[in-house]
C-alpha cells in the first residue's frame, strides 16, 4: 500500500484583548467545506515557513503578520493526506481581517473552539492556545515547614504569572495534599496561577470528589488538573480525570509520549533536557533529541529539566509548548 502524500501547511493563531482567536470557515470549492479551522495554507516549495505563512494572512485576510513564534508543530493523518502542521503564534499585526477568497470568518473563545465545528486536525492547537507557556514545579520542601513552603509557592506563582504551580510533594498522602492544595489556594489567589496535583490520578481524583464541601469549593477554584508520573502509564486504559480537568504525564521518551497520547493526556513533561542537581551524572538529552521526540507528536510538550526563563524561546523553537 502506498504511503500517502505529506502536505506542509503553515497555520495562526489570532489573539484578541478578549481573549478570543480567530477562526475561519472552508468555503465550497475545498474539501471539508463548511467546517472551521485556522487560517493558513499550503507550505510552497522552498518557501521559508514564517514567509509562507505571511503570504497565507495576506491572500486570505488581508493582515500583514509582523512577528511569530512557533507554538506546536505534528503530524494529522486523514485516509489520503498526510498533514504536516505547523503552528504559530501571531504576536504582531497590522491590517482587519477580510475574507479575500469569500470565507466566513470570526472571532472565538477557545473553550467554544469544538462545538463550532473545528476540523480534526486542529484539536492539539485548541489545547495548546489553552496552556501557560510556563508550569513551576515545587521544590522539594527540605527542612522547612509547610507555611515556608507555601509561602515560597505564593512567591513562584507571583513571578510566573498566569502560569500554573505543579504542586509535588510525592511524601505525602492524597488526603494532606489535599489540604496543603486549599492552604495554597490563599497564597495563589488573584496571582492567575492554577495549580496541578502531582501524584497517583485514581486516588487524587477520588479525594477530590470525597473531600468535605468547604474544602471541594476552594480545591475547584484554584485546581487546574492532575499530572502523574509515568509509571503510572503502565495501569491507564483510559482517561483517568473528567474532561473538566488537564491531565499531564512526566515522560523521558517516544514510548512514554505515546502511551500518554494513548491514555488522553492532554499535555506532557519531556526531560530532562539539561543536567539537573536532582539526576547527577545524567546528561540530558539536549534540545535536538527533544525536538526529534516532539516533532510529529499531536500533543502539546513542555520541555523540562535544568531550564529557566532564558530558555524559554529555545524550548519554542525546538517544538515545545513552554518550559517546566
Amino acid at each position: 500500500m502506498m504511503s500517502p502524500r505529506v502536505s506542509h501547511v503553515v497555520a495562526g493563531v489570532i489573539e484578541d484583548c478578549d481573549g478570543r482567536v480567530l477562526v475561519a470557515q472552508r468555503p465550497a470549492r475545498k474539501s471539508m467545506a463548511g467546517a472551521w479551522e485556522f487560517p493558513g495554507g499550503k507550505l510552497a516549495a522552498g518557501e521559508e515557513r514564517l514567509s509562507g505563512l505571511s503570504r497565507e494572512f495576506e491572500e486570505e485576510l488581508g493582515i500583514h503578520v509582523e512577528a511569530a513564534r512557533p507554538l506546536i508543530r505534528y503530524r494529522h493523518r486523514y485516509p489520503n493526506l498526510e498533514v504536516d502542521l505547523d503552528v504559530w503564534r501571531i504576536e504582531q499585526w497590522s491590517g482587519e481581517p477580510i475574507g479575500r477568497e469569500d470565507q466566513a470568518f470570526g472571532w472565538h473563545l477557545p473553550a467554544d473552539l469544538q462545538s463550532l465545528g473545528l476540523l480534526p486536525a486542529d484539536a492539539a492547537i485548541v489545547r495548546s492556545i489553552q496552556l501557560p507557556t510556563v508550569v513551576a514545579v515545587t521544590p522539594s520542601p527540605a527542612e522547612e515547614g509547610e507555611e515556608s513552603f507555601l509561602d515560597r509557592l505564593g512567591q513562584i506563582a507571583v513571578t510566573d504569572a498566569a502560569g500554573w504551580v505543579c504542586l509535588r510533594r510525592p511524601e505525602l498522602a492524597p488526603e494532606r495534599l489535599l489540604v496543603l492544595a486549599a492552604g495554597a489556594a490563599c497564597r495563589i489567589e488573584g496571582t492567575g496561577s492554577k495549580l496541578l496535583l502531582h501524584g497517583d490520578p485514581a486516588v487524587l481524583g477520588s479525594a477530590l470528589v470525597s473531600s468535605s464541601p468547604v474544602l471541594a469549593s476552594r480545591l475547584r477554584a484554584c485546581v487546574a488538573g492532575v499530572h502523574v508520573p509515568s509509571h503510572y502509564l503502565e495501569t491507564l486504559t483510559k482517561r483517568p480525570v473528567p474532561a473538566s480537568m488537564w491531565f499531564g504525564v512526566s515522560c523521558h521518551g517516544t514510548a512514554e509520549l505515546e502511551a500518554a497520547l494513548l491514555a488522553g493526556a492532554d499535555y506532557a513533561f519531556l526531560g530532562a533536557v539539561k543536567r539537573t542537581a536532582s539526576h547527577p551524572g545524567a546528561p540530558g538529552i539536549g534540545w535536538e533529541k527533544f525536538a526529534d521526540l516532539v516533532r510529529e507528536l499531536p500533543m502539546p510538550v513542555y520541555a523540562i529539566g535544568g531550564l529557566g526563563p532564558e530558555d524559554l524561546e529555545t524550548a519554542w523553537a525546538a517544538g515545545a509548548q513552554g518550559i517546566a
